[in-house]
């Protein structure tokens, strides 16, 4: 059977490029949308693919607890879950805590506590982290350090909260001797520029990446089951599947640096 999808977030820009992407897996979609006037957006970028998308509207500025956050996963019934909303940096600050860190984490912890879930992938970014990467350069470390105690603080510490909540969910549905795959997507400045190719894994900190070749790296990551870990995404020279296979085969996890590894 056809798994079920459940995207939060559904209206920003790389999940209205992920759309049709899903969809043309004949995947079925639950596309949760803030308001009922993004809904003609969603179901434009759905395409010819319409039939097998449901648009909800849910402002996740509400999800307050985990158990609000469940009664949508009771109602949707995904087998898988992705995470692409946020706050975008607007005013006031407490919405970027309230979405990308708590509405975020409830999510996390609903779904890792929903045995139908067998999967979750959330869309960070490429300095979300507590530690250097053992792979970067001096300089790359400063700049992230720069950016994530400046104009980002807010931000990192609100992602790096989430991102590590879903490390924690994998590791505690794992010992549970449950499966569970958690992806987390880092990718790094985000354009429209979706010419050429990517670069996965343990690249450098700085740099960018097209919106639409994140969307489908985020949809090759979920198509496949092997397992999950942290995949640090910019431009690059190979193509994605191609990428997305080499992380995978390699069992590659930028989580390392971190802490212990997450399976």
């Amino acid at each position: 059977m056809a798994p079920r999808v459940l995207l939060l977030g559904g209206h920003g820009k790389i999940s209205l490029l992920m759309t049709p992407l899903l969809l043309q897996r004949s995947w079925s979609l639950t596309s949760l949308i803030r308001s009922s006037s993004q809904e003609s957006d969603v179901v434009s970028a759905a395409g010819e693919y319409a039939s097998n998308l449901d648009v909800k509207i849910g402002d996740l500025e509400a999800i307050n607890s985990q158990a609000h956050a469940q009664s949508i996963l009771d109602e949707t019934k995904p087998d898988y879950v992705i995470f692409s909303a946020g706050a975008g940096g607007k005013p006031p600050k407490s919405r970027t805590y309230t979405i990308d860190r708590d509405a975020c984490t409830h999510f996390i912890n609903a779904s890792a506590s929903t045995p139908s879930v067998s999967k979750f992938l959330l869309i960070s970014y490429i300095g979300s982290r507590r530690s250097r990467a053992p792979w970067w350069s001096d300089e790359d470390w400063a700049a992230t350090q720069n950016v994530n105690n400046g104009a980002l603080k807010d931000y990192h510490i609100a992602k790096l909260a989430a991102d590590e909540a879903l490390v924690e969910a994998v590791r505690g549905r794992i010992a549970e001797g449950h499966a569970f795959t958690g992806w987390c997507l880092r990718p790094g400045g985000l354009t429209d520029d979706n010419e050429g190719g990517v670069a996965l894994g343990k690249i450098a900190a700085r740099g960018t990446v097209g919106r639409g070749k994140v969307a489908k790296v985020a949809v090759e990551l979920l198509a496949d089951g092997r397992r999950g870990g942290w995949v640090d995404c910019l431009e690059g020279d190979q193509g994605v599947e191609e990428e997305v296979q080499r992380v995978i085969k390699d069992e590659i996890d930028c989580y390392e640096g971190e802490g212990e590894p997450i399976t």
